[in-house]
């Protein structure tokens, strides 16, 4: 049995009966900090707000912006009253943020005024025109049928639009009570988060998550980390993603802890809101943890509160694993695994887990959720440490795609097995260890070649940071193997080096015919590396040699 039935609302209102005085909210950068108590008023303001302007249980509201205050007050007010949040990825363009807000039916969309070099209301008027014309409450939209509000997440007011103010303003002569008779027609196994996957291949796809979905598995991850209320989680990841509502926010929220929140990453603000307040924990994917350790002004900070904290979203380099244990004090940090598919984490670490196991390992499955690993061709589970894709089966596998009925079942089978499409091995203690995506293979005249296998050789390199392994088109082998590098700071090392270095300790086959020095990689806004546009790059790369 899962941790809990409980909705979202009903859990949070019985940790606010627990210790109502207790910080659950910091903005460390403008002293902003909220108790359970000042936290669940603003939510209940927002949510009778919402309610006045015609939203109500089911209905879709999208939200694009940074870890703003407000963010969470939208999460949480939502949930009371059975809305639909819908997560809108703050690096998200005019062409993709029209697709999610019809692909999901928006009825609403609370917005900032934009992101580094996008104008969020600019993109929002050129979209629905109609915002300049008509009046707030009787918005008709050519484009977005479902279309009747616009939120403006701040004080400004925009031709238009509601701005939260407004909303918390008219939320005051809502009543509580009809927030306690929806929340008591809510369901543990409502939707109530959709996010769309990265859609690296295709269109985005909405995943469709359940209260029950993402409050249970928050709990698990909370305690793989021994969570309790004296935590303190530092949280720079963005919250439009599991790893900031499900990993960040409902793994603090189930152990009673406190949540430092920063709007956007930024190394030195992180080191500072660690110091400040006394953060136990830490979350980031690996460029987030080696930007912090590597900042210059990295040794003038007292970091030694931390304890404990998540690494996901890539795989860790084992020098900055140590690095991460041994300078920042994260002896307990511990690394996850999963997709948006399953709520998301299937797989973690324990804070008693060698270093070798937290840079080698997804850890073991999660408490109530069941894991194998099975042959892609066969479907038949495999035995220990044989390469297959690892699915997992349980409380956290979604709903399923919203409108997408034939990719839902193309994901998860009919014994109810979520298929991931990444490849594992587990060993015989039942660790798991990922080796790459099915489609991130690379088969070179038939040869089967696993970037991640390459990658984790060309780590121990010396002079090579970091580096990402791609499959190149070739008209002899069909692909051919090539390698992205970012030499470490003061490294002389050439694409010779790195091929006879390879040459003399792998496979011929499985040596890089090609490599790329870079600074940097292109990113998801969630930290993830964008392999196919490495492909494209080194695509247009070698295209252009020959052209000269």
């Amino acid at each position: 049995m899962p941790f809990t039935n409980d909705t979202i609302g009903d859990f949070f209102e019985k940790q606010v009966m627990k210790d109502p005085e207790k910080e659950f909210i910091i903005y460390p950068d403008r002293d902003l900090r909220l108790t359970y108590r000042e936290f669940d008023d603003r939510v209940n303001m927002l949510a009778k707000g919402l309610l006045e302007i015609g939203i109500g249980k089911g209905d879709h509201v999208g939200i694009w912006g940074t870890n703003v205050p407000d963010w969470l007050t939208f999460l949480f007010a939502t949930s009371k009253i059975g809305a639909v949040l819908v997560t809108v990825n703050t690096a998200y363009r005019i062409h993709e943020v029209e697709y999610v807000m019809k692909q999901a039916d928006m009825k609403a969309i609370a917005i900032i005024d934009g992101f580094r070099d996008i104008s969020y209301i600019e993109t929002i008027y050129e979209l629905v025109p109609e915002l300049r014309t008509q009046n707030r409450g009787n918005l008709r939209s050519e484009k977005f049928p479902y279309l009747e509000s616009v939120i403006f997440i701040g004080q400004e007011k925009h031709r238009g639009m509601y701005s939260t103010r407004e909303l918390f303003l008219l939320g005051q002569h809502g009543n509580d009570e009809e927030i306690r008779e929806i929340m008591k027609t809510l369901d543990t196994h409502d939707v109530i988060n959709m996010q769309y996957t990265s859609g690296t291949t295709g269109f985005p796809k909405g995943v469709m998550l359940t209260h029950h979905n993402i409050l249970n598995n928050g709990y698990y991850i909370g305690e793989r980390q021994k969570f309790t209320e004296e935590d303190r989680l530092c949280l720079p990841v963005p919250l439009f993603h599991c790893f900031g509502i499900v990993l960040g926010v409902l793994a603090t929220l189930t152990h009673g802890g406190t949540l430092v929140m920063l709007e956007l990453f930024d190394p030195l603000m992180v080191l500072a809101a660690v110091q400040k307040e006394k953060c136990t924990a830490l979350y980031g994917v690996p460029t987030m943890f080696i930007a912090e350790f590597s900042h210059p002004m990295f040794k003038m900070f007292d970091l030694s509160s931390l304890r404990t904290g998540i690494m996901a979203g890539s795989p860790c380099p084992i020098e900055a694993m140590k690095r991460v244990i041994n300078d920042m004090h994260c002896n307990e940090i511990t690394i996850a695994y999963g997709l948006t598919e399953a709520s998301p984490v299937f797989t973690q670490t324990s804070t008693d887990d060698s270093i070798e196991r937290r840079v080698s390992t997804v850890g073991t499955a999660m408490p109530e959720i069941e894991v194998k690993i099975v042959d892609p061709e066969t479907g038949n589970t495999v035995g220990p440490n044989v390469q297959g894709e690892i699915c997992c089966r349980g409380y956290n596998v979604m709903k399923g795609y919203y409108k997408m009925p034939e990719m839902t079942e193309r994901t998860i089978d009919e014994d109810g097995w979520l298929h991931s499409g990444d490849l594992a091995t587990v060993d015989e203690d039942g660790y798991y260890k990922i080796t790459g995506r099915i489609k991130d293979m690379i088969i070179r005249g038939g040869e089967n070649i696993y970037p991640r296998e390459i990658e984790e050789f060309l780590y121990t390199m010396p002079g090579i940071q970091d580096v990402q392994v791609v499959g190149i088109p070739d008209e002899k082998y069909g692909e051919i193997v090539g390698a992205f590098v970012i030499p470490a700071n003061g490294a002389d090392i050439t694409e010779a080096d790195v091929r006879d270095y390879s040459i003399a300790r792998i496979a011929r086959y499985k040596v890089p015919k090609h490599v790329f020095f870079v600074e940097e990689y292109p990113l998801t806004a969630s930290g993830k590396i964008q392999k196919f546009k490495l492909k494209d790059l080194a695509v247009d790369i070698l295209q252009k040699k020959t052209e000269q």
